[in-house]
């Protein structure tokens, strides 16, 4: 059974029953992205997607800036509002980014990380932030809200394998954000920087990316899984960024070994 909860702080889509599983999701998604994992972990785990503060049903955070800083707190504040001790912690993109400094601030909450389609610091590649941030505030800046520009976005991160009803359901998923919470998280995500915390990471975590993904790219992965004491790296071939749409077979499939292994140890 699917439940949806709209709360006072968090909204969040929730299936299954066992130990927690919690899902971030990127820049452009919502709890909507994250339907293959929904669907296809919750017959052995609690798997939890919330809306990002300030993203679908989500209030904004109250009287705090926008920053890594409070996400991450507000993601430990979350996983104690459902209920539990601590979960594994799954994040795509800028969900990958909140999953890390979750992971060194607030250890006590999280038994394994799974990042997918990630980086360790932006800009790693030599990318300015000013340029990429005005780059994307350019339709804000029209007046568009990003239902406008879902489908162009998105196209251009996925890779063209990409089923017709994964991509639509990615474009669902953007569809539900309002300008106002995507310039937040514009101006949040350059200021991306956990190079100094990886090696406090401890939790066993698993690195999985796209071999086409442009975005961030497999160096940034091998990047993490070289800076933490306890990682992995899968390359999943023929993906771009949207990686856990594009291959969910397969993603799902590395996630429930990586869980299976770490309760079985």
């Amino acid at each position: 059974m699917t439940l949806d909860v709209n709360g006072v702080r968090f909204a969040w889509r929730e299936r299954g029953d066992g130990s927690l599983v919690v899902l971030l999701h990127g820049l452009g998604g919502s709890r909507l992205s994250w339907e293959p994992q929904l669907s296809g972990l919750a017959n052995r785990w609690r798997v939890a997607a919330w809306d990002l503060p300030g993203y679908g049903q989500s209030p904004p955070l109250p009287d705090s800036p926008y920053t890594f800083r409070a996400l991450a707190a507000a993601a430990a504040d979350w996983i104690e509002a459902l209920g539990a001790e601590q979960a594994h912690v799954i994040g795509i993109s800028m969900g990958g980014m909140i999953a890390q400094y979750l992971a060194a601030w607030h250890p006590q909450r999280v038994r394994s990380v799974t990042l997918l389609s990630t980086s360790p610091r932006f800009g790693l590649d030599g990318t300015l932030s000013a340029q990429w941030r005005a780059a994307r505030l350019v339709p804000l800046d029209e007046g568009q809200e990003p239902a406008d520009f879902a489908e162009r976005v998105l196209r251009g991160l996925a890779s063209p394998g990409i089923t017709d009803d994964a991509f639509q359901g990615q474009v669902t998923a953007m569809a539900r954000i309002t300008g106002t919470a995507m310039r937040r998280s514009i101006d949040c995500l350059v200021t991306h920087d956990t190079t100094a915390l990886l090696g406090s990471i401890r939790q066993r975590t698993l690195v999985l990316v796209g071999e086409f993904d442009a975005e961030t790219p497999p160096e940034y992965s091998q990047y993490l899984v070289e800076h933490l004491p306890a990682a992995r790296l899968v390359i999943v071939p023929g993906a771009g960024h949207l990686l856990n749409a594009e291959a969910p077979e397969q993603v799902n499939r590395l996630i429930a070994d990586h869980l299976t292994s770490v309760e079985g140890s």
